[in-house]
């Protein structure tokens, strides 16, 4: 299965190196693995795509949260969030078959950055499978050279309002009112 990890790390060097190999050592390929900078200058956030089954990541994301330098780890399966990768596509055409590129390209709601004689640079930025597909409609143009951005992700506002609610109560959780609960446990707190 498809996992999105996203882990919030202390900015200090090695850190990737220490993510990377951990992941390495338990066998599993990194699909994609993408580090940025966040709101605050001291953390950066690792985003990471690996195929794997649920048991065996779930070991992997403990031992990813027990690292020094790991504040943060979060598994997006069952989640409400958001992913993107971006792609710059170098395709080889000519002035004649132009005008058919950026018809495919304005479909998928790309851009055209750059327009030379003999090619066009193409920008895209979506889910994996939206690029894959526009890779595969330019194949038959030529695409001279490809780079991609890697996936990065982030909950939903729904999702983060029920995860900020969660983490910031330090008062008790109030009891839920059920109907079939006995008349002590359905009594509001006195």
């Amino acid at each position: 299965m498809r996992h999105v990890i996203s882990a919030l790390v202390i900015n200090e060097p090695g850190v990737l190196a220490n993510v990377a190999g951990m992941f390495a050592a338990r066998g599993f390929n990194i699909d994609s693995l993408v580090v940025g900078r966040t709101e605050n200058p001291e953390l950066s956030r690792m985003t990471v795509v690996v195929d794997a089954d649920d048991n065996t990541l779930e070991q992997v994301r403990k031992q990813l949260a027990k690292l020094v330098p790991v504040v943060k780890v979060r598994d997006f399966a069952g989640t409400a969030y958001i992913e993107r990768d971006m792609a710059l596509i170098t395709v080889g055409v000519g002035p004649e078959k132009r005008s058919e590129v950026i018809e495919i390209v304005n479909l998928f709601r790309g851009r055209i950055v750059d327009v030379a004689k003999q090619s066009v640079v193409v920008e895209l930025a979506g889910t994996e499978d939206k690029i894959e597909a526009l890779i595969e409609l330019l194949g038959p143009y030529g695409i001279k050279e490809l780079a991609r951005t890697g996936v990065i992700a982030m909950s939903r506002g729904t999702q983060m309002a029920k995860e900020a609610k969660d983490e910031s109560s330090d008062k008790p959780k109030q009891r839920k009112r059920s109907l079939n609960a006995g008349p002590g446990v359905a009594l509001p707190p006195s």
